[in-house]
């Protein structure tokens, strides 16, 4: 009798441990966002904190009372009495015993619902761990969808290298997420390949043995699958996503020729749309998006001649414009297309032939140097990415790293102090000197 007593004593410590520390894992990391959120936000976070049941809050209410809450939206004669007071009737709606059934214990489903959304999705995979209803939830993928109606987004960083499969980075905590490989051939796994993240998809465009294949990653249930293909098999493409949607322009096909060819995706329906075509054939060429229109950029004609010429596509008319000059370098046979990246709706280039970071001018369609590469870029511009990562730009290298070859993720924010030195956020060892691919991944 005692050893069975003791054994479930065990067995309800080491879940009591488990819930405890995922839920401080989320207070910890709401507590970083106060300063900035909808006081809506704000309500939901504190309530958590005040939860009568919670068996932290006595330590947390006292931690709370230290805490300011700047917010515009939140009137001056609102007292820290009278929020508290509110957070009080919030959180007491919820009984006892209907308590033990909450994803959250003391909270209501709309509050509990709000802190997993703010928490950051690295820690999923532990509050999967604390019950079933956690669980379901997580893997259904509706945190997600939760997190885009509040306009929470993370930024992560995936790469695959010469010698490191698909890898994904949080860049807020600097850590690894292991993947599982891409269950395809050895020809895909050889071939040259394209890359792209939308929504919680990332996409891997390669060549098995006889045909062109997609593969995609799923964040959500953290699986490879063969994607929907597209309209027009093709390689050598320009590509870009915003939210939901992903764009592919121009390219070539299996015989070569160059194409002026455009469609969309869909992650949420895995469905693929044509789009009217380019006005200019091209492969080679870089795909962005900016003030939400989809830019396709430089690359090649059919004949090989270097295109410096851009074009804007306008989601709403489904109209081409095209705009001349916008390339800021143009690509040569053998080279990889232009180096661009988008940081808070501002365009930027690596140009590999000087090593600097030019700026794009919307008002005159011109460039400026703005700072020089963290390091000296390959001359023909394989084996880099060049990417815009949150409010920062990201470039990712292959490096001699403490006497081995690794791969290097630099950082820097463009619009803070433009003397900064470049970040490493950190040097992955043994993973090779060549990026194969990268792809940020927004949600």
């Amino acid at each position: 009798m005692e050893q069975t007593r003791n054994k479930m004593d065990s067995s309800q410590f080491s879940q009591f441990k488990t819930l405890i520390i995922a839920r401080i894992t989320i207070l910890l990391h709401l507590l970083k966002t106060l300063g900035g959120d909808p006081y809506a936000l704000h309500i939901s976070i504190l309530a958590y904190l005040l939860s009568p049941s919670d068996l932290l809050s006595n330590t947390l209410k006292k931690l709370i009372t230290n805490i300011s809450i700047p917010n515009p939206d939140l009137s001056i004669s609102h007292s820290r009495k009278q929020i508290i007071s509110k957070l009080h009737s919030k959180c007491q709606i919820v009984s006892d015993e209907h308590s033990a059934n909450c994803l959250l214990p003391g909270l209501p489903e709309e509050l509990a619902l709000d802190c997993l959304a703010v928490s950051s999705r690295s820690n999923y995979p532990i509050l999967a761990c604390v019950s079933r209803r956690l669980k379901s939830l997580i893997s259904s993928g509706y945190l997600y969808k939760l997190r885009q109606t509040l306009r929470i987004q993370e930024h992560w960083i995936y790469v695959s290298s010469s010698l490191m499969p698909w890898e994904g980075f949080d860049p807020s905590i600097r850590r690894w997420m292991p993947m599982p490989r891409i269950p395809c051939d050895e020809c895909f796994k050889m071939a040259d390949k394209e890359s792209l993240a939308v929504g919680t998809r990332l996409l891997v465009f390669g060549r098995q043995t006889f045909e062109l294949a997609i593969w995609m990653y799923n964040l959500v249930t953290n699986q490879w699958s063969r994607a929907q293909p597209m309209l027009h098999g093709r390689c050598l493409f320009g590509c870009a996503s915003l939210n939901s949607i992903a764009i592919l322009a121009g390219g070539i096909d299996l015989t070569g020729k160059v194409l002026n060819l455009a469609e969309m995706y869909n992650s949420e329906t895995g469905i693929w749309e044509p789009l009217p075509g380019l006005k200019q054939a091209r492969k080679l060429s870089a795909g962005f998006f900016m003030d939400g229109k989809f830019y396709a950029i430089g690359g090649l004609t059919q004949d090989s001649e270097s295109l410096t010429c851009g074009e804007e596509f306008d989601l709403e008319t489904k109209v081409w414009r095209r705009i001349m000059n916008m390339c800021p370098i143009g690509v040569r046979v053998s080279q990889s297309p232009p180096l661009l990246a988008v940081v808070n709706n501002q365009l930027y280039a690596a140009d590999k032939d000087v090593n600097l970071v030019k700026k794009y001018n919307k008002e005159n369609n011109t460039w400026c140097v703005v700072k020089e590469l963290p390091v000296q870029a390959s001359a023909s511009g394989w084996g880099m990415a060049f990417r815009g990562c949150g409010d920062r730009l990201i470039v990712i290298m292959g490096q001699w790293v403490v006497e081995t070859h690794g791969v290097v993720i630099y950082a820097w924010c463009p619009e803070g102090d433009p003397h900064s030195p470049w970040e490493i956020l950190v040097a992955r060892e043994r993973a090779g000197l060549f990026v194969e691919n990268c792809a940020i991944m927004s949600c």
